[in-house]
């Protein structure tokens, strides 16, 4: 799908192929060859806050899994230090597939900012499958002369370091997202971190910020005010929900990719057969026509990776973002 600025692959070329939205729909009921799994309950670790995209991807993800396998699928979201405590818990949990973990991007950037991390994760956790994906809205205030991101890459070049972006905290998605970007476009911008993405959006629509990364579904709702405009999309075809917004890379910044990707991991020594069959249930699951709109509602898009594609994106996405973090110099502890 692209390469970074620095050559580094950003997306399986495979992945686009794989969406399930893109299989034919019908009710699914797995059988799995063991006939034992799952034997009881299955808790999915998130390990963040409810409410955000990792706990909205889990939890239609859950409800999906639950009606195929007629078994309980509880979520158990586990926030903590940028996803890292729920990460370690799912970790060290069990290793028989009725402990998984639902992570998003996060979980590839934790080994670049922190130094003393309680999991490695390629040692102790495995692969199942990608599940979603979602672009982010680059946007302005008002107040910024940019109407297009040309415009807004010129005025940063013109004026390094006078105009300010927000983001969810040091070390945040919304924070790396916006360093890739300001690498990428070769421009000096002002970092001002808050403690959610809400509380960057509201310091865009005051104007206390000029410049915000974030998702999507989040900020369409303020661009009808006035108060901010949209200048380009994150990912590298125009999304559904606003397919009148051009493009980062058609609008500027040729190649620039960037995506918020949801994962499953299941923790190490889970044989490979439940690995296997988790991931093809969650694929057979999904594909059914009335779980995948739920992710398209919400800008989402859905993959059925295999283990081993999902291995090779996230050794692909554990790179790219150690390069980020060691060019943009971000330190967290």
């Amino acid at each position: 799908m692209g390469t970074t600025k620095f050559g580094i692959v950003t997306a399986l070329g495979c992945i686009p192929g794989l969406l399930l939205a893109a299989l034919a729909p019908g009710l699914v009921h797995a059988q799995r060859a063991d006939g034992a799994f799952p034997s009881r309950p299955v808790r999915v670790i998130v390990p963040l806050a409810p409410g955000g995209g990792s706990d909205i991807v889990a939890r239609i993800t859950a409800a999906a899994l639950g009606e195929t396998w007629g078994q309980t699928v509880v979520v158990d979201n586990r926030p903590g230090a940028g996803s890292v405590v729920g990460t370690a818990i799912a970790a060290k949990a069990q290793p028989d597939g009725h402990t998984l973990l639902v992570s998003s991007s996060s979980l590839a950037i934790s080994p670049a900012l922190y130094r003393n991390l309680p999991y490695d994760i390629r040692r102790d956790l495995l692969p199942v499958t990608l599940v979603a994906s979602q672009p982010s809205l680059l946007a302005v205030h008002s107040s910024v002369p940019a109407a297009t991101v040309k415009e807004l890459l010129a005025l940063g070049r013109a004026q390094p370091g006078k105009l300010a972006y927000g983001s969810a905290g040091a070390g945040s998605a919304t924070h790396l997202g916006s360093e890739l970007f300001r690498i990428a476009g070769g421009i000096e911008l002002l970092h001002l971190p808050y403690k959610s993405a809400g509380l960057a959006t509201n310091a865009l629509l005051s104007g206390e910020v000029q410049v915000l990364i974030t998702n999507m579904a989040s900020l369409l709702p303020h661009l009808k005010g006035g108060k901010v405009r949209a200048l380009g999309v994150t990912s590298l075809k125009r999304s559904a929900l606003a397919p009148e917004i051009p493009t980062v890379s058609e609008a500027g910044l040729p190649k620039f990719e960037y995506l918020t990707w949801y994962g499953m991991m299941a923790p190490a020594g889970t044989p490979k057969a439940v690995v296997d069959a988790i991931q093809r249930d969650t694929a057979r699951s999904l594909r059914v026509q009335s779980w995948s709109e739920r992710f398209t509602q919400q800008g989402l898009d859905v993959f059925a990776t295999t283990p081993s594609e999902f291995g090779q994106f996230l050794a692909s996405e554990l790179s790219r973002w150690d390069a980020v973090v060691r060019k943009a110099g971000i330190k967290v502890d």
